[in-house]
């Protein structure tokens, strides 16, 4: 995604296009890695001296008060972020640590143990080895 495309992708979604949220943004979209804040501080420092952690946290917020993006909390101690709004569920590595988009049908997940409720989100995530890990322990 370019400067032009995300600045007017943010600004239709009424934040104000500063260079740290398009470049956060932009950052968002092409790395599907669910990062934390400081991946994508790091990330970001060196195109943006001036970046601070506190300019990630606020965008981040920003993003997430406008549905751009999705807060994703598997780990009691680990905050990450996910650009795919759309529902879906997580799979978290325990070996490499990465996380993984699944597709799932939320809507069937539903029991009559909830009915009366009012349901504002659905989350799926799992947690294990995945392919990656587990073939290459098969082969050492």
């Amino acid at each position: 995604m370019n400067n032009i495309i995300s600045k007017d992708y943010l600004s239709s979604k009424n934040i104000k296009p500063s260079f740290a949220r398009i470049k956060i943004f932009e950052y968002l979209s092409n790395n599907h890695i669910h990062p934390t804040i400081d991946e994508i501080y790091h990330a970001l420092i060196d195109e943006i001296p001036t970046l601070s952690k506190t300019t990630v946290y606020n965008t981040m917020k920003i993003f997430i008060d406008n549905k751009l993006v999705k807060l994703v909390s598997i780990e009691d101690t680990e905050t990450r972020y996910d650009i795919n709004v759309q529902i879906h569920g997580h799979f978290k590595c325990e070996s490499c640590g990465k996380i993984y988009d699944f597709n799932v049908d939320l809507h069937n997940l539903l029991t009559d143990d909830l009915n009366g409720y009012n349901i504002h989100e659905k989350n799926i995530y799992f947690k294990g080895i995945c392919n990656t890990c587990s073939n290459n322990s098969n082969t050492n």
